[in-house]
């Protein structure tokens, strides 16, 4: 649906992209999320997960930053990890003022046993968009992330 808003040309395109980016991201969210809060998981605490899993052991401010989640927020996530068993806090051996994140045993078995499923559910998600489709999905919106 466009926007109704009656501004300049300028104006209307962005709020009408705005719109319908912030619809097709919400769409995309609730066909991913049962699957994650069936686990037992919330989004965010399944993307700490993803991120310790794919890029290894980070410190809070890191997990925040490449989450683009608050510092309070993620210290609640990994508060929430830690008390399920899923995540350890472990103090850097080299610079001792940084706490550094790791997966358990038990966190790296759940997200090996998650993320299959969840790709298959992010890539039904993207079916409906050729490869070409995707690949200039993908170009404008790192063109846009970038500001």
């Amino acid at each position: 649906m466009p926007t109704n808003y009656r501004g300049s040309a300028q104006e209307t395109e962005a709020l009408d992209a705005y719109i319908k980016l912030m619809r097709s991201s919400t769409s995309v969210l609730n066909q991913v999320t049962p699957r994650l809060q069936k686990a037992g998981l919330t989004f965010s605490q399944f993307g700490v997960l993803e991120a310790l899993y794919h890029l290894g052991p980070l410190c809070q401010k890191e997990l925040g930053d490449k989450l683009l989640q608050s510092g309070g927020n993620i210290t609640m996530v990994v508060n929430n990890l830690e008390r399920q068993g899923l995540v350890i806090r472990l103090r850097d051996e080299v610079d001792k003022r940084y706490i550094v994140v790791h997966l358990t045993w038990r966190g790296t078995q759940r997200i090996q046993e998650l993320f299959p499923e969840h790709l298959k559910d992010i890539v039904a998600c993207f079916k409906v968009l050729s490869s070409k489709e995707l690949s200039q999905l993908n170009q404008l919106l790192r063109k846009v992330g970038k500001g």
